[in-house]
């Protein structure tokens, strides 16, 4: 097991598995994740979260100081329901030069734990399917 690592990312638990979601500063992190969470998702970092790997697995849970906060732009940071530990399941990337079509899903590693990562556009309504359409498809069970 090794010591717990802060990775810069939005992540969010829906059916028992974390999306991590990353990208640029402003590209829509903390929207995308507020939009999850509207469809049931529950917040475990925004901004920020705690990453741990033991037995070949990465387990994401709330970072220490901004435990249940949550970035909503042109409100601030409003409290939130928040997840405990659970696995990672996908990497989510915010990139304007996302792919148009992929055949499968890139590899990423995050302390040391090889995981799925999908780059979707950031942006638009539709970012949230997509998110979850990813997570279905292409993420860790």
């Amino acid at each position: 097991m090794t010591a717990a690592l802060l990775h810069q990312a939005s992540c969010v638990a829906i059916g028992g598995r974390a999306l991590l979601i990353e990208g640029a500063p402003g590209s829509g992190k903390s929207t995308l994740a507020l939009a999850l969470i509207d469809r049931g998702a529950v917040l475990v970092g925004d901004d920020g979260v705690a990453l741990a790997a033991r037995s070949s697995r990465l387990y994401a849970s709330p970072p220490p100081r901004i435990t249940g906060l949550l970035e909503v732009r042109n409100l601030g940071l409003i409290e939130f329901p928040v997840s405990g530990e659970v696995p990672v399941g996908l990497v989510l990337r915010l990139d304007p030069d996302a792919e148009r079509f992929i055949d499968a899903a890139e590899q990423t590693e995050l302390a040391g734990v090889t995981l799925p990562l999908i780059r979707i556009w950031p942006g638009g309504s539709e970012a949230v399917l997509k998110a979850e359409l990813a997570l279905q498809r292409y993420g860790l069970g």
